[in-house]
């Protein structure tokens, strides 16, 4: 009788144990799997970048990932480049503010400089706007339409959030890189 029990609770034992490693075994591919899908690009320049310009890493990623999905030589149908999208027109003021030296708007596929115009921009439209869903809005629609938005009852009630984004690729842009981040912010504590 004492055997009897004694393989029953090492049986028990044994699938438990193989469960558990199967288990173990799925998450882990599963966590390496969306980490191939969700990568941490160019992470030296998202780092510097961020840090400098006061902005969450995970959103400059989420951008990356929304824009471009990585590629460098992305360009848009509205003509703009590289990896975080910038238009011509905001590249040749950026780097007239940021004082970069022989910039063209080729320069914009150089992964350096798109993140490093990329940055700056999220960080005035953060600070012009005041929280980073409006900003998001701003960087997809521009900010002349956004200031329209909060300026108009139908869209805002306050004059900082946008209760309601006319534009319906703008709404899936801002909805977009916001579950993108949570999903950054997710992968990687």
């Amino acid at each position: 009788m004492r055997c009897k029990k004694s393989w029953t609770v090492f049986f028990r034992l044994l699938v438990f144990f193989v469960l558990l490693v199967i288990f173990s075994a799925f998450v882990f591919k599963n966590i390496i799997l969306k980490k191939m899908l969700y990568p941490q690009g160019y992470k030296n320049y998202v780092e510097i970048y961020s840090k400098e310009y006061n902005i969450d890493k995970n959103l400059v990623y989420s951008v990356i990932k929304c824009e471009s999905n990585f590629d460098s030589n992305a360009v848009s149908h509205m003509n703009a480049k590289g990896l975080m999208q910038i238009s011509d027109m905001t590249g040749i003021w950026a780097s007239e503010e940021l004082k970069l030296k022989n910039f063209d708007t080729d320069s914009l596929y150089e992964p350096q400089i798109n993140i490093l115009i990329g940055c700056w921009y999220l960080n005035k439209l953060i600070n012009q706007f005041g929280n980073v869903e409006t900003a998001l809005a701003a960087y997809n629609a521009g900010s002349g339409n956004v200031s329209r938005w909060l300026a108009n009852e139908e869209y805002s009630s306050d004059g900082i959030c946008l209760y309601y984004i006319p534009f319906k690729e703008t709404c899936n842009y801002v909805k977009k890189v916001q579950q993108t981040k949570k999903i950054y912010e997710h992968l990687y504590r």
